[in-house]
């Protein structure tokens, strides 16, 4: 599928931020991902919610199935995920979300990955960790983007510059971008009781 092209970016986009809640590591346990639907970095039009299982293998499904049936799909410019893993190690196969929703995504990172020592977790723990480590390196080259702070991006279906643009449209009050920021605290209020930090 080819990348997606903006004329013009408008300060409006429709993004998509995903995030999950706090969860139990190494348990069996459902873990809530909240999306929230935001115009530019101004503006909650919506919040979606799915579940996935800790360190499964269901994100990529259950984000795709979130996004297809939501009444804003016709509306979104592009997805934006707090990572490539959600839930512990339940990677996000950024390539097939892509392709499945049509929506360019945009991983946000808030610093380097130190991906040898995922590697190792990912084989100490798992009989699939080529499957999940091949979702992870597919994911991409990591790119630097300074908005108020020095934040990194990851893109799939996009051009850098574009993908750069939506960056810097959403982040308005904190480091990160506000529909990331948002979902994070959604999320972590709804599991939690109350949201701690400003994410």
């Amino acid at each position: 599928m080819k990348e997606k092209k903006f004329r013009k970016i408008k300060s409006e986009i429709r993004i998509l931020g995903v995030d999950d809640a706090p969860f139990t590591p190494h348990s069996k346990d459902d873990v809530l991902v909240v999306g929230t639907v935001f115009r530019g970095g101004s503006w909650l039009d919506g919040v979606l919610t799915t579940h996935i299982k800790v360190d499964g293998t269901d994100s990529t499904s259950k984000i795709i199935e979130m996004v297809k049936n939501s009444r804003h799909l016709d509306q979104l410019g592009v997805i934006m995920l707090d990572g490539v893993t959600l839930g512990g190690f339940n990677v996000v196969d950024v390539e097939k979300v892509f392709k499945e929703t049509g929506l360019p995504v945009i991983v946000v990172i808030r610093k380097i990955p130190d991906f040898k020592r995922i590697k190792r977790a990912l084989q100490g723990k798992f009989v699939d960790w080529e499957r999940r480590w091949d979702a992870i390196k597919r994911a991409g080259k990591i790119y630097s983007v300074k908005v108020k702070d020095t934040i990194y991006i990851q893109v799939k279906g996009i051009k850098l510059k574009d993908a750069t643009e939506i960056v810097k449209i959403s982040t308005t009050r904190s480091a990160i971008p506000e529909p990331i920021r948002a979902a994070h605290l959604i999320a972590a209020g709804v599991e939690k009781g109350e949201s701690k930090g400003n994410a």
